[in-house]
């Protein structure tokens, strides 16, 4: 379900990765669940609340759920969204907590037409380029209650391979 209004609709592939996501373990157990997923793989709805999984010892959302649970997603679209000439890695991420969290909160990923056009010219131009996406946790109200910076890394695949051949020809010496 949309948490947030948009044109864009699911198709039946996203629809059916957003299925595999909510009952893959490692994101079920953090307590966050994809919502929806758009049919270009350019936006990404995820929702946390307290619950069970979710629980700290004082009653609020647990950070690592908080996190965990918006963890995989920048890198996973951009697979998606580039295909399969590129190699994509999360390379970093922080997180600040705003506020504790005791009632649920939605956070949107989004990924513009710009943005893949400067990732794809920067690639082409360097070979890999790095970079950093803003997110947030907020309630229907717009409350944010945590903020995070996702950095990922984007390579061509000939780059990419020439690379890891260098690293390892190196190891070897």
């Amino acid at each position: 379900m949309k948490q947030y209004t948009t044109d864009k609709t699911e198709s039946s592939r996203s629809r059916k990765m957003r299925w595999a996501f909510n009952f893959w373990p490692c994101i079920w157990c953090n307590g966050g669940k994809v919502e929806f997923i758009a049919g270009d793989y350019k936006e990404l709805h995820v929702s946390l609340k307290l619950n069970i999984r979710t629980r700290n010892r004082v009653g609020t959302v647990y950070g690592g759920s908080i996190y965990s649970s918006v963890d995989p997603y920048f890198m996973l679209l951009f697979m998606e969204v580039l295909g399969k000439n590129y190699v994509v890695w999360d390379k970093g991420a922080s997180m600040k907590f705003v506020k504790p969290i005791i009632d649920k909160v939605k956070c949107r990923f989004l990924i513009s037409n710009e943005l893949v056009a400067d990732v794809k010219s920067q690639v082409e131009l360097r070979g890999e380029y790095s970079f950093d996406l803003p997110l947030h946790y907020e309630d229907d109200n717009g409350k944010v209650y945590a903020t995070f910076s996702k950095s990922v890394y984007v390579a061509s695949k000939e780059v990419y391979k020439k690379k890891l051949a260098d690293k390892a020809k190196k190891n070897l010496s």
